[in-house]
């Protein structure tokens, strides 16, 4: 290929497609830090569950886990994205007959990566929970507070410095999957880059800029993520 083609190719405006993968990069980050916040949210409760006296809830919880740990991503994704317009479809006819239900492919993969990502990040949670002794709610107690301020103050610090790492490689995972929602013509940066391939013909070129894209992604999140661990240290240490 001439290196005048590939800067070409590699260029803003009409001819070029780097402002399309930029966007898609967006659309990227974007959904991964939409689905982050909702991921951890139900991966907690989910753990906390797990710990949970009553065999119902834990029961719920397991199979909560075992479901979407099990499940493939892109079979998860197609029954979401495939399914839930005609059960919704079904449902809403009942009341307005000709009413029609799209399901938006942002969120669609928000909801699924969310579902998938909490599964694995409850068992960081789980094994977090589990490493904090008793005493630690025992103390909480008998100084008065409440198992609600117990766990805000007492429980959740030590739980978020111990589940850190584990939940780190949950979020590098969610980055990685988000390429997957270009099955359902999510304009991301695989799904860009894609389309640039196909109308190009040059295949190799723009993967490896997609390649390229995801691992500077992990790069940088890996910094972030070592910057807050240390924060986390320095916060307990006084």
């Amino acid at each position: 290929m001439p290196a005048q083609s590939i800067w070409t190719l590699l260029s803003w405006g009409p001819d070029g497609w780097i402002d399309d993968i930029a966007s898609g990069v967006l659309v990227t980050i974007a959904l991964a830090l939409a689905t982050l916040p909702i991921g951890l949210t139900i991966g907690f409760f989910v753990a906390f569950a797990k710990q949970q006296e009553e065999p119902s809830l834990r029961l719920a919880a397991n199979i909560y886990t075992t479901v979407f740990r099990g499940l493939p991503e892109l079979v998860t994704l197609f029954l979401f994205f495939f399914g839930m317009p005609l059960l919704l479809q079904h449902l809403i006819r009942l009341f307005w007959p000709e009413a029609t239900v799209d399901v938006n492919g942002f969120i669609a993969g928000m909801i699924v990566l969310s579902l998938i990502f909490s599964s694995y990040a409850s068992e960081v949670f789980l094994s977090a929970f589990r490493a904090i002794h008793k005493g630690q709610y025992e103390g909480g107690y008998a100084i008065g507070l409440s198992k609600w301020q117990t766990m805000r103050l007492v429980i959740l610090p030590q739980l978020l410095r111990i589940a850190f790492p584990g939940l780190e490689n949950c979020w590098l995972s969610l980055l990685k999957d988000t390429s997957l929602v270009s099955v359902v013509n999510l304009a991301e940066t695989l799904r860009n880059a894609s389309v640039a391939a196909r109308v190009t013909k040059h295949a190799f070129l723009f993967y490896s800029v997609a390649a390229l894209v995801f691992l500077l992604l992990a790069i940088l999140s890996s910094i972030a993520t070592g910057y807050i661990l240390r924060s986390l240290g320095r916060r307990e240490a006084r």
